[in-house]
């Protein structure tokens, strides 16, 4: 048997930390000394505690770790496929930390042939278009920004489950449509839509008009700068926005494998500015 001291020295993990685990029921000492408290930790368990080290290292939290530990499945069985999971999610942190660093890489290059960080904003090009009604086949409702992600997935698989039962055919890829200019407690008010080739039951007019629109390669992170740059535009031109706005996922982001392979255009729906006299009166 190891008291607790001898069995935190082996294990690298702090005697206040095992009594916390001990709480938790992660790790329970293998005996309590009834007369003192003392705690005492069988051999046995050392590997138990390793591993447990080894899933913290991997970012797995406490709260994995122990269903992990409680699953009624074999413990290889239940470990590959966590393990692969793990190794998913960070495959996805280490992309976005890979994308923040050659962002700022370029940053500092601006920086160095004495441009503005915000540079960049230049190349974002701006088009005046004109978009022809569509026929939307979508599902409206509010969604938490943290919720986004797992809707998107969830929505446009009942929508294409649905235009496979009706028969119906895609016309342009699908579209997301933001109907509130901010977040509310109830989320943002959101519309997943897929424009199809038939007027069917179900379907509703879309009418977007004059557009402007942005074509973006690479990270949903630039959408921001996107809108910032479309209503300097409408602001300077004299339009001002006539609709929902909207984003056109050219690429599926569940078939890339980077970020930078993504392909998004940004609508804007826009209409010429109604300048006024003081009188109120309409000035042609």
């Amino acid at each position: 048997m190891l008291t607790i001291g001898e069995f935190s020295n082996i294990c690298r993990v702090s005697t206040k930390t095992l009594r916390y685990y001990a709480e938790i029921g992660l790790i329970l000492p293998d005996e309590i000394n009834p007369e003192n408290g003392y705690r005492y930790y069988s051999i046995n368990q050392l590997e138990k505690m390793l591993l447990i080290n080894r899933l913290k290292a991997y970012c797995f939290s406490l709260e994995e770790i122990k269903s992990i530990f409680e699953s009624e499945e074999l413990m290889d069985e239940v470990l590959f496929t966590a393990l692969n999971k793990k190794k998913k999610e960070i495959a996805v942190k280490v992309q976005k930390f890979e994308d923040t660093l050659h962002q700022i890489d370029s940053d500092i290059s601006n920086l160095k042939k004495g441009k503005s960080v915000m540079s960049y904003m230049e190349s974002i090009d701006v088009q005046l278009v004109e978009i022809p009604v569509m026929y939307l086949l979508s599902i409206r409702k509010n969604v938490l920004e943290h919720e986004f992600s797992e809707e998107y997935g969830t929505c446009f698989g009942k929508l294409f489950q649905k235009m496979e039962e009706k028969k119906l055919t895609a016309a342009a890829p699908p579209m997301v449509l933001f109907h509130d200019d901010e977040h509310t407690p109830f989320g943002l008010d959101t519309e997943f839509a897929i424009p199809i080739k038939e007027y069917a039951t179900g379907t509703r007019d879309f009418c977007p008009g004059l557009c402007l629109k942005t074509v973006v390669q690479g990270s949903y992170s630039q959408l921001p700068s996107v809108y910032a740059k479309q209503i300097e535009w409408a602001e300077r031109e004299c339009y001002e926005n006539s609709n929902a706005l909207y984003e056109v996922y050219v690429t599926d982001p569940a078939e890339v494998s980077k970020e930078s392979e993504l392909v998004t255009e940004v609508y804007y729906p826009v209409k010429k500015r109604i300048s006024k006299d003081q009188n109120g009166r309409q000035i042609l």
